[in-house]
């Protein structure tokens, strides 16, 4: 069996729904408050929310509707929430979209832009027809910045049509498993029938972990934009959380009214890697207060678990 066939069948047997596999509705068993502590990791700067009550040994309060959390590793579960509970999870599934392009390869080619690929709401590059772009830097900028319209360009670009690459959405969906899925539109903005869930978002995420190109670019705190006229900007990665845990090194946010906040993660502590998938938040200061104290929860498992389990 070759190392990406024995991947997918690891993922299929850890990342299976309950009714497949060990349903896992609860934290692992924890240490009491009594047993010896550590640390949280290290924030990186000051955070919009308080940690006085992260004691990483205890499995944290918890806002999210629904959450995976898994060794990127392997996949195996460390926590779950609602996992296959159906429901929007807006730009996330950007993620889905930048996988494709990125395994379809020819990232140094020129892309045209059209007029039609800025018929949709904000956040947008505002790129205007008859305009070229590299198709990595595009990529970049969709992953770093969340752009609506370069979702809908690349799509374009890859497929032929935004039907054409929903066709292929979903067939890479079923290709690593993403069961409960089904995806209309490029950029997660809403639309009919468009749903995933987060144990489906936790498979994305590993694939997409795995990929060079898109683990580049996600760590990345920052984008430069230089458009036709020589004006640069400077775009902030969306992804906050960076900010405040120095050992996430990034993934896709995602928010519209249906989803609420959302947020996939990926974060390293030497060899121990976990994927995050945090969704339905409805603030969005929760979402990275969730997403840390999951992250500082979760390493601590790691470290303590007993010998072999890992």
């Amino acid at each position: 069996m070759s190392r990406f066939a024995a991947f997918l069948f690891s993922l299929a047997l850890l990342l299976a729904p309950a009714s497949a596999a060990t349903k896992k509705t609860s934290p692992q068993k924890t240490p009491s408050r009594s047993s010896s502590k550590s640390k949280p990791e290290s924030p990186g700067i000051a955070r919009p929310f308080a940690m006085d009550d992260n004691d990483p040994s205890v499995f944290p309060v918890i806002s999210a509707e629904a959450v995976v959390l898994c060794d990127a590793a392997t996949g195996r579960v460390l926590y779950e929430k609602n996992a296959d509970q159906l429901r929007a999870v807006a730009s996330t599934q950007k993620l889905l979209t930048a996988l494709i392009v990125a395994e379809a390869g020819d990232l140094s080619a020129k892309v045209h832009c059209e007029k039609s690929d800025g018929m949709c709401e904000p956040t947008k590059l505002g790129s205007k027809g008859g305009e070229t772009d590299q198709r990595y830097d595009l990529l970049k900028i969709l992953l770093i910045k969340s752009m609506n319209d370069v979702a809908r360009c690349l799509a374009r670009d890859n497929a032929g049509s935004l039907e054409a690459f929903a066709a292929k959405m979903n067939a890479k969906a079923g290709e690593i498993g993403m069961k409960s899925s089904h995806f209309v539109t490029p950029n997660g903005l809403n639309a009919e029938g468009q749903h995933s869930t987060a144990r489906d978002m936790a498979r994305l995420a590993l694939f997409a972990y795995r990929s060079r190109v898109i683990r580049g670019i996600v760590n990345q705190k920052t984008i430069t934009w230089k458009y036709p006229n020589g004006h640069t900007d400077v775009f902030e990665n969306t992804n906050k959380l960076m900010k405040y845990l120095g050992l996430c090194n990034g993934m896709k946010t995602g928010y519209t009214g249906p989803a609420g906040h959302c947020l996939v993660s990926s974060a390293a502590d030497g060899n121990r890697q976990i994927i995050c998938v945090v969704l339905g938040e409805r603030e969005r200061d929760h979402l990275w207060a969730d997403s840390y104290r999951l992250f500082n929860w979760g390493f601590y498992q790691m470290k303590n678990a007993p010998r072999g389990e890992n």
